[in-house]
């Protein structure tokens, strides 16, 4: 296995800002791709963005040495065979391949750190985002715009269920103070400028997501409308969107840990209040016995709070000892 580059050095804003200049009418256009297990929609989508880039540097909308980088995330089928066999009869196509399965986060940072290009997308692989508003990011982004988000203007081929968790997500999201674009995911245009800013970010616990609105720079937004998935399985199933959940929450907002505050004092209020009538009812009935409701009740309930608190106590805890380490975040096997 080869020995991970590093591929990381101080930003020089001045000068980053006079070489896009020179590269805003027709830049330098790298796609980024992460693929696990995709061997089934790999060929279609190879074929419809060899159509596209060809399509925008016949334009001179982009320049002809732009690329597509399909990052390989430990895939266990053909998808990496079929990523070498692209690269090898053209070479609009790259590959990168990761020593082993990371999460999809970790894998499309891995293309986003490695790749050159003036600006580069990163795009799922299984042609549900629409690419055909690729070429209205490089407009935005030929015009000034540091960050083009992809953003769903409906969720018509959602299921109820996802359709209102996703959107109840979002919300939820921003009453804790989480700077988020409501229904975007990962589908996005970074300038050269605000990438190497994103390199600065060396988090482990990724949301990558939630770092770009951090970044500050001029930003804007192109609708699309999502398709059905063209072959294969999802790759995010119900555990790993929790996951991927959670970590959004727990890695920008410590509202969770003031929850558990106030609820302490909550039920630190309504024992006191249990106590005074336990009082009162000795005091003036001499003869009332305590029911077994009044002792159980109050210890399941807090009980229940301290679980509660402790797991998210934990998540957070887990989060600062997974940072301390400071583990590589990927690792690649292979480049082609």
């Amino acid at each position: 296995m080869s020995q991970e580059p590093n591929y990381t050095f101080a930003v020089d804003t001045a000068a980053n800002q006079n070489f896009e200049q020179l590269n805003r009418e027709q830049p330098k256009l790298s796609l980024v791709i992460p693929c696990y297990n995709e061997e089934e929609v790999l060929p279609e989508t190879i074929k419809r963005l060899s159509e596209l880039m060809t399509q925008l540097c016949e334009k001179g909308k982009i320049a002809p040495d732009s690329a597509v980088v399909f990052v390989d995330d430990g895939s266990r089928d053909r998808t990496w065979q079929l990523i070498v066999q692209q690269a090898d009869a053209d070479a609009l196509f790259r590959g990168l391949k990761l020593s082993r399965n990371r999460g999809h986060q970790h894998a499309l940072l891995a293309g986003l750190h490695t790749v050159d290009g003036d600006a580069i997308i990163s795009i799922d692989a299984d042609l549900q985002d629409d690419i055909r508003v690729i070429e209205d990011m490089v407009d935005a982004y030929r015009q000034g715009d540091d960050v083009v988000y992809g953003v769903r203007k409906e969720r018509t081929t959602d299921s109820f269920f996802k359709r209102a968790t996703a959107e109840g997500y979002y919300k939820l999201l921003a009453m804790m103070g989480v700077e988020l674009v409501f229904n975007h995911g990962d589908y996005r245009l970074l300038s050269r400028t605000a990438l190497e800013a994103l390199k600065k970010y060396d988090e482990v616990n990724l949301f990558i997501r939630g770092v770009i609105p951090t970044l500050g720079f001029r930003s804007s937004e192109v609708e699309y409308a999502r398709d059905e998935r063209f072959a294969g399985e999802s790759k995010y199933p119900i555990h790993k969107m929790l996951s991927l959940a959670i970590q959004g929450i727990t890695s920008f907002s410590a509202i969770p840990l003031r929850i558990i505050a106030m609820l302490g004092l909550t039920v630190s209020g309504i024992s006191v209040v249990m106590v005074i009538w336990a009082l009162f009812t000795r005091l003036l009935n001499p003869e009332a016995v305590p029911g077994w409701a009044s002792s159980v009740i109050p210890i399941y309930f807090i009980g229940g709070i301290q679980l509660l608190s402790i797991g998210v106590l934990g998540e957070y805890v887990s989060k600062i000892y997974m940072e301390t380490k400071r583990r590589p975040r990927f690792l690649i096997d292979r480049i082609k």
